[in-house]
């Protein structure tokens, strides 16, 4: 079942075609043989899936209605708690963590037929932009194992563009969805802050964290979003959605391109690509507006004082004696021994910048400013709406960097989100899809809406995607 989308396998199961115990089961053996390329997976649920894939099995013996997901197999991301599962967040702090509880996103999933395959690598708590920030393995793009998947998300991205998964569930903060679905060349969304909730998603950035799925097609992102989203009275940011996207085109739609996001130092190729796409879609009745949004170069550093800031102080919780990793001695060296020992690196260089931007004498100086710009970036982009419908833009300045490249680089790495974290801070939504190729790897096209609008965007990308066939080109592993 490589490569399917989440209405082949519906309807194979309630044609008869095939059963969810075979598609389970072929799903398990394809990961079992080929993930030791890519490490998407950390563990696969095998038992747990079998037994979710007998209920529908049940369900169409019986001849009862399958809900919408019946029989689909599903990936979450290590952050997301799932019931006596461990979950890890890929970090040595909670190696042993075995979750009490069910994410309201997986919990929906399972409600609506899906079958919860895995759980997949990511950086650590989420820190990071390349998969490499992982406590317990480096994941590889499908396109070029020598190459970066981007991330946080990098495992979730990569179960889906290997084809081992149709749909997989990941996290943003500042483009940890978007930005390897750009490198890995298929569909990641990122949707309104509060469109989805975030109860049982282990903590990294609480005003910036969101939900938001891997796909083939826009279409099969826009249903798993319908199913994950919605008002949960056990997270109060969250709101009630809108439902699906109607049918679109781009007659008549007015997409913005501002020029602050085709920024100097940018591949060539990937410009050329974007470009070509915003010519299409004048072709087919867009109307092209040009945009200046001049505070989106202060985006980066705005989230990078915002990010490490809400970051310390989730994290505080993890001090040997309440969550994850034991430590002994007195309670100085059990906070040294279980920290030291538990977070790497980049967790341990973002708690420390955080807790300075929130020290005394400080916080004015940084932290209430960058707030202040964040509502200023907000207040540019509902400006922009008022003129244009989507906005379309490159989703990263370039393609997926060689493993290794950037670690030792901090600030490299953090530039990979230039384009992406303007949407998290602002809380408006963002798709990216596949638009063509720069030196034989993917290349990733943005649409970004306004807050709420998520239906919009999803429009536009499928719209996109009905004029071109990106989408369809997959690696061979």
């Amino acid at each position: 079942m490589q490569f399917s989308t989440i209405s082949s396998i519906v309807d194979a199961i309630k044609s008869g075609k095939s059963t969810a115990t075979q598609i389970v089961t072929d799903t398990l053996a394809d990961i079992h043989a080929r993930d030791s390329a890519t490490l998407a997976f950390l563990e696969t649920f095998d038992a747990d899936a079998l037994a979710q894939a007998a209920v529908i099995d049940a369900l169409v013996k019986n001849g009862a209605a399958l809900p919408p997901l019946a029989g689909v197999p599903v990936a979450i991301k290590d952050n997301m708690l799932y019931a006596g599962h461990t979950a890890t967040a890929c970090s040595k702090i909670l190696a042993n963590h075995t979750a009490a509880y069910t994410a309201t996103v997986v919990e929906r999933l399972i409600n609506a037929g899906a079958i919860i395959i895995g759980r997949t690598n990511m950086d650590e708590f989420a820190m990071g932009s390349s998969g490499e920030s992982s406590a317990w393995q480096k994941t590889h793009n499908p396109w070029d194992l020598t190459k970066t998947p981007g991330g946080s998300s990098s495992g979730s991205c990569v179960a889906v563009a290997a084809g081992f998964v149709p749909i997989a569930l990941g996290s943003e903060t500042g483009g940890s969805v978007r930005q390897p679905a750009a490198l890995c060349g298929i569909v990641g969304t990122k949707p309104s802050y509060g469109r989805v909730s975030r109860y049982g998603i282990i903590a990294l950035g609480s005003s910036l964290d969101q939900v938001g799925t891997f796909a083939h097609t826009a279409n099969d992102a826009a249903l798993a979003l319908s199913i994950i989203g919605g008002r949960d009275e056990r997270d109060a940011t969250s709101v009630d959605g809108r439902g699906l996207p109607c049918p679109s085109s781009f007659v008549g739609l007015r997409v913005g391109v501002p020029k602050e996001y085709f920024i100097d130092g940018m591949d060539g190729e990937v410009r050329a690509r974007v470009n070509e796409a915003i010519d299409l879609m004048r072709q087919h009745g867009a109307e092209i507006i040009d945009l200046s949004l001049p505070l989106q170069p202060y985006a980066l550093p705005t989230y990078y004082i915002i990010q490490p800031a809400e970051a310390a102080s989730n994290l505080g919780r993890y001090d040997g004696l309440r969550y994850g990793t034991r430590a002994t001695g007195n309670l100085e060296e059990s906070y040294f021994n279980a920290r030291g020992d538990g977070f790497g690196a980049e967790a341990k260089r973002r708690i420390i910048l955080g807790t300075f931007i929130l020290s005394a004498g400080y916080y004015d100086s940084y932290y209430k400013k960058a707030l202040a710009v964040r509502t200023a970036i907000r207040q540019e982009f509902d400006d922009a709406f008022q003129r244009v419908d989507v906005i379309a833009c490159p989703t990263t300045p370039g393609v997926a960097w060689t493993i290794g490249e950037k670690l030792d680089d901090p600030v490299a790495m953090y530039l990979a989100d230039i384009l992406t974290v303007a949407a998290n801070i602002s809380g408006i939504t963002g798709v990216s899809v596949p638009c063509g190729f720069a030196h034989n790897l993917p290349v990733g096209l943005q649409f970004l809406a306004g807050a709420m609008q998520d239906e919009q965007a999803l429009a536009a990308a499928a719209a996109y995607q009905s004029l071109t066939s990106w989408h369809e080109q997959y690696p061979r592993i």
